[in-house]
């Protein structure tokens, strides 16, 4: 269980490192006249996604589930897949990039990287994770909570996205 603590903080740490960046873009948007949407489902997002790392260390601690290898071992990888597709969404979308809907008036809609096969890349990233990091060591009551409650988030979440940016002048967003 040692590891896969280490694990989970890992991820706690990378969340963090994101915050830290979305401030930056956050800064760099309101500068440029962005405009906010959605936050009220903000706070709820936050919840969820602290709630699964919580989840995933007390539902282990809880239940004494033993790591199942063929399991396990499948699913980092899945979280690392994951990551590496979070990293390059923000890495693809720069500035853009943001926890928050911030959209930012003049700025055409990106295109490129994994945005070219997916219109929210991302959030795939995310779903991944969270089914995947609790199923490293066979926390599935969390993974299951985390998932259908998430797809429910998304729900909003995307359509916020979507709508903020066809509101937008000039806007060829087709949703």
């Amino acid at each position: 269980m040692i590891w896969y603590t280490a694990l989970v903080l890992a991820v706690a740490a990378e969340r963090l490192a994101e915050l830290a960046v979305a401030l930056r873009h956050t800064r760099w948007s309101l500068a440029r006249g962005g405009r906010e949407a959605g936050r009220g489902h903000y706070p709820a997002m936050v919840a969820l996604h602290t709630g699964l790392l919580a989840g995933c260390l007390a539902e282990v601690a809880l239940t004494g589930r033993p790591f199942l290898p063929p399991l396990g071992w499948t699913m980092v990888a899945v979280v690392v897949a994951a990551q590496t597709l979070r990293w390059w969404c923000i890495r693809t979308l720069g500035h853009q990039w943001n926890t928050r809907v911030i959209v930012v008036p003049g700025l055409p809609l990106v295109t490129g990287g994994p945005y070219r096969w997916l219109r929210h890349p991302n959030y795939v990233a995310v779903a991944a994770e969270g089914l995947a990091l609790p199923l490293v060591h066979g926390a599935w009551v969390t993974a299951t909570l985390f998932t259908l409650l998430n797809a429910a988030l998304m729900a909003v979440r995307v359509r916020c996205e979507d709508g903020a940016l066809a509101r937008m002048p000039g806007a060829d967003v087709r949703v």
